[in-house]
């Protein structure tokens, strides 16, 4: 009985200062909250950025290399993306993903391979203006 009634007493007990939380406590737990959800806003577009640049990265080693294998296989550069897809080196022309479209900057030049000594793609950049993470511009990938 006397267990009984201490625990009845301490339950019944309220203090003044354990109601709840101040609005000074709940501002700068806010305020934590808020610049832990910015910190992760700038990481995850770094991320993003990062992977598009990667990409890009790709997707132009992989148009390079169908370039040299046309060139190889035809004894001819192509005169234009398009000949890559027509003749099944590429599925389609890939989408730069910076720009979000696939327009490539193509650079032409004479054509080694060929008998006729005519000209072709050579080489293939981004479109895309700007500078990537690692200080060069993107037409410089």
């Amino acid at each position: 009985m006397l267990i009984e009634g201490y625990f009845r007493k301490k339950l019944n007990t309220t203090d003044s200062r354990a109601r709840g939380f101040t609005i000074l406590e709940l501002i700068m737990v806010m305020t934590i909250l808020v610049i832990l959800a910015a910190m992760s806003v700038v990481s995850y577009q770094k991320l993003q950025l990062k992977a598009k640049e990667t990409l890009l990265k790709e997707n132009l080693r992989q148009l390079r290399k169908q370039i040299d294998q046309y060139a190889a296989d035809k004894e001819a550069l192509p005169q234009a993306l398009e000949d890559l897809v027509s003749a099944q080196y590429i599925r389609d022309v890939p989408i730069d993903p910076i720009t979000g479209k696939d327009d490539w900057i193509v650079e032409m030049g004479d054509d080694p391979l060929s008998r006729d000594g005519g000209q072709g793609i050579v080489d293939v950049h981004s479109k895309a203006g700007g500078t990537g993470t690692d200080g060069k511009t993107y037409s410089q990938y």
